[in-house]
């Protein structure tokens, strides 16, 4: 896409050059790439700036495996209970933590790893602007965490998802260049900013299938009526949903081993 990009505004200066009378069709030409753009950008599940992990690899190993992964940490108010009740169901999750938070509660971030589950980088501060974010401040965002990461648990995360999910044409070669692969996912709850445990759940289970990745949240977690973490409440009810149909939780490192994916 990046490549596309380039070109297409080349073709269009040189079309300029060729009939600047014209300027209103280049011009034209040149927002339509904008806009293509910038779509793609904004849908987080598209692969068109790039491979885009949306689902588990298609291999057998990973036939009636899902993934569960946990955004936005960590929370020391959330995340050890969250911990507590995926132990009781012997369900290890990815986490995608901000590295700051890691940081400022470094113990409970090594804690993560301690209980068998995997820390991926969801960038150092995660901040609004970083689907505008231009090449060379996009890498020290991500390269910062990689950094943290590996300090705080001796692992240098294997995968990356974007704030939001939301990102620009320069970020696959950054990517690249650290040796990370991006993360999406197939169903999410956005318990973000919805406080019914039940209309969360059914977004998560409707048309769950194996190799799906389902996406929640520690860390900015909307609340109950009653106070308490919406993924304290929803966690429980996807487990036990997902092993009512035979599916197994993995890690997204350990799908990527099993297929053999790069």
């Amino acid at each position: 896409m990046l490549k596309a990009t380039i070109a297409w505004h080349a073709l269009a200066l040189a079309g300029f050059l060729s009939a600047p009378r014209a300027w209103p069709w280049w011009l034209a030409f040149i927002m339509i790439n904008h806009a293509t753009v910038t779509i793609a950008g904004l849908w987080p599940r598209s692969s068109l700036l790039g491979p885009n992990w949306t689902r588990l690899p298609a291999h057998r190993g990973n036939a009636d495996a899902i993934a569960l992964t946990i955004d936005d940490g960590p929370d020391p108010a959330v995340t050890p209970r969250v911990l507590d009740l995926l132990d009781r169901y012997g369900v290890r999750a990815t986490f995608f933590c901000i590295g700051a938070k890691a940081q400022r509660h470094a113990a409970l971030t090594r804690e993560i790893v301690t209980r068998g589950h995997a820390v991926e980088n969801h960038s150092q501060v995660h901040v609004h602007t970083f689907s505008v974010t231009l090449p060379g401040a996009l890498r020290r965002e991500i390269e910062a965490a990689q950094q943290t990461f590996e300090t705080l648990t001796g692992e240098r995360p294997y995968f990356f998802r974007a704030p939001a999910g939301l990102r620009n044409v320069f970020l696959e070669p950054v990517l690249g260049k650290l040796d990370l692969r991006l993360a999406a996912w197939t169903r999410r709850g956005f318990d973000t900013r919805e406080r019914d445990p039940d209309v969360v759940a059914r977004r998560l289970l409707d048309g769950l299938a194996a190799r799906d990745i389902l996406l929640l949240h520690d860390g900015n977690a909307a609340a109950t009526d009653d106070g308490e973490p919406l993924v304290l409440a929803v966690l429980p009810r996807v487990i036990e949903a997902a092993q009512r149909q035979g599916l197994r939780f993995v890690t997204l490192r350990e799908a990527r081993k099993v297929a053999g994916a790069p």
